[in-house]
Order: structure tokens, then C-alpha cells, then sequence
């Protein structure tokens, strides 16, 4: 048998693969490479470039490797062009998880993983976050995540199809070992950013809003380390292999920090004072998304092992100073 791992050259998604070879898993990848970096999929893995919206590659794909598998990361994820770019993201996130999902059923594949988020939330009236919290969400890329969600119920209620969604909060930080990170140049996640401008990649940070309903009045999230999250990704399909019932979870620690936190714990770890902007809100921000985690540790006995601001952020930046040219400025 063999899992097959959309998105498998993205940032997270290339973690999962890592995970899975490590346990001698057969692994397949297909991504399109639109975002995804092929140095960044381990060898072990076959890679394939591709496009989860061909039924017939998917199916050609389960037919050929015996994938009994599949763990959807494929898609787009910056909230802001999801505002500007809406039908772009219901093509990508939404439409095409439709065909994969029919690839799947079509194929026989009984587990399914998705990659959701906690932007299905939108703005929370509470926090932590609870899963049977209202999806109320603000963004295309949100809503395009709900949709993906509704889908997968509806057809596990009448196929053979398994599934966990896993909703995430903000995902940081890179494998220990240095195998990969996060590697896109025009990537919006703060952490990433914070680490850039630390090693001299950007000039200077900027801080969209100042003036939330927060301690300090910048957003407060919920950072998730990649590895612990992908460590709820490999239970989930334990899970789902052993005859498991569809599960929606939360992937958080249940601890938010500010913007302001998290980029004096970068300018802690680097030693470096990197120009900091403030500025205007940007479209599609909660204030607060901080996650209640408590079912997948009672239901998967998930233990993270990586909770830590300081050891995310201290794991990203070794990333940053590997893939920078100029590591030497920090």
C-alpha cells in the first residue's frame, strides 16, 4: 500500500512526506509545482507533476502504486488574494478538491486527509476555539475550506470514504534535521517573514494593524509547529487504516501570542534588530484564532512534541540561514 500526498513539494506537505518515509511508507507526490519546491521532496518519495484535478492521473496514480491513502495539502493559501482573487481560490481549493474527491471514490481509496484551517471560524465569539464553534469565515480562502469540509461529509455518508479534517492554526517552524521549511519566497506567514528580515532577505517587517481588540493591538494566533502537526497527520491515518469513524479537529496548542510577541522572540533568537513597520489592517485578519485542542488528544492521544514560541521560531530561523545566501547577517 501507498499514501499519496497532494501539495507533497509545499511546506507542509513535504514535512508529511518525510514523516511517512521515515516509517517506511511507500510514497507518492503530486504536485504541479506551481508553489512547491522539488529539492524539498525527499528522494524516497516518487514525484510526480501533476494536477489534482485530472481524475484520470489521480486514478491512474491509485491504480499503479496501490494507494489506499490519500493526505490532500494541495491548494492555495494566502488570505489576502483570496479577497482579491476569490474565483481563483474556489477553482483550487474547491473545485479541484471536488475532482480528487471523485478521483478517490472512483478509485476505491478509503482515507482521506484534509488540510483545513481555522479560517473556517472566521471571527470567533470565543476563544480558545472549539470545533463545533459556528463556521462563520470571512475570506474566499475560508470559505473555499468549508466547502472542501461539507463535501467530504456528504460523500462519506454515501461511499466507503474515511476522513479526518484537520483544521490548523498557524504553522511555524522546520524540521529539526534542516531536510526542509518553509521555502517560498513570497511566503505572508509571520514567522517565516520575521526570520527573513532577521537574516537579511527582506529589508524591513511590516505589521498589518495595530489597533485590534488585543493586549498590545496586534493579532494574537495560535503557532502550531509543523512537526507536531504532522504528527497529528500520521495518527489521523493510523486512524483512519484501523477502521476509524470521520473526525474535524482542531491542530493548535491552545497558547496565542501577538505579532509583537512573536517578533521579539525572532529578534531574541537572531540577535538581530530588523526595521519593524506598522500599518494598516489588511482584509480577511481576525483579531484573535486561538485553538480548544483538546479532542484530538483525547481521541488520537496526540502529545506535541515541539510546543514551544522560542523552539518554533529558533527551527525556522536554522532554515532560513541554510536556504539564505547572505546567512552570514545573522
Amino acid at each position: 500500500m501507498s499514501v499519496l500526498v497532494t501539495g507533497g513539494a509545499g511546506y507542509i506537505g513535504s514535512h508529511m512526506v518525510l514523516a511517512l518515509a521515515d516509517r517506511g511508507e511507500q510514497v507518492v507526490v503530486l504536485d504541479n509545482l506551481s508553489t512547491g519546491v522539488r529539492a524539498n521532496v525527499d528522494r524516497r518519495a516518487a514525484l510526480v507533476i501533476g494536477d489534482i484535478g485530472d481524475q484520470e492521473l489521480v486514478q491512474s496514480l491509485v491504480k499503479a502504486h496501490d494507494i489506499d491513502a490519500i493526505v490532500h495539502f494541495a491548494g492555495s493559501i494566502v488570505v489576502p488574494d483570496s479577497v482579491t482573487d476569490p474565483l481563483g481560490y474556489y477553482l483550487n481549493n474547491t473545485v479541484r478538491s471536488r475532482a480528487l474527491l471523485a478521483a478517490a471514490v472512483g478509485s476505491g481509496v478509503g482515507n482521506f486527509i484534509f488540510s483545513s484551517t481555522a479560517a473556517v471560524y472566521g471571527i470567533p465569539q470565543v476563544n480558545p476555539i472549539g470545533e463545533d464553534a459556528p463556521l462563520a469565515p470571512i475570506s474566499p480562502y475560508g470559505t473555499s475550506k468549508m466547502m472542501t469540509e461539507m463535501m467530504l461529509r456528504d460523500t462519506a455518508a454515501a461511499h466507503p470514504l474515511r476522513y479526518v479534517a484537520l483544521r490548523y492554526f498557524n504553522v511555524a517552524g522546520a524540521d529539526a534535521k534542516g531536510r526542509s521549511g518553509q521555502s517560498t519566497p513570497r511566503a505572508t506567514h509571520l514567522i517565516k517573514v520575521a526570520c527573513q528580515a532577521a537574516v537579511g532577505e527582506r529589508t524591513h517587517l511590516d505589521v498589518f494593524g495595530t489597533d485590534y481588540d488585543t493586549p498590545d493591538g496586534t493579532c494574537i494566533r495560535d503557532y502550531i509547529h509543523v512537526s507536531d502537526l504532522i504528527g497529528a497527520h500520521v495518527l489521523a491515518l493510523d486512524h483512519l487504516r484501523a477502521g476509524g469513524e470521520p473526525l474535524t479537529m482542531n491542530c493548535g496548542y491552545g497558547t496565542g501570542y501577538s505579532v509583537l510577541e512573536v517578533i521579539d522572540a525572532v529578534k531574541r533568537a537572531s540577535g538581530v534588530d530588523f526595521e519593524v513597520r506598522l500599518g494598516e489592517r489588511r482584509a480577511g485578519d481576525p483579531p484573535a484564532l486561538v485553538a480548544m485542542a483538546s479532542r484530538i488528544r483525547e481521541t488520537l492521544g496526540w502529545q506535541p512534541q515541539r510546543a514551544d514560541l522560542d523552539l518554533i521560531v529558533t527551527d525556522a530561523l536554522n532554515w532560513e540561514r541554510k536556504l539564505s545566501p547572505r546567512r552570514s547577517v545573522a
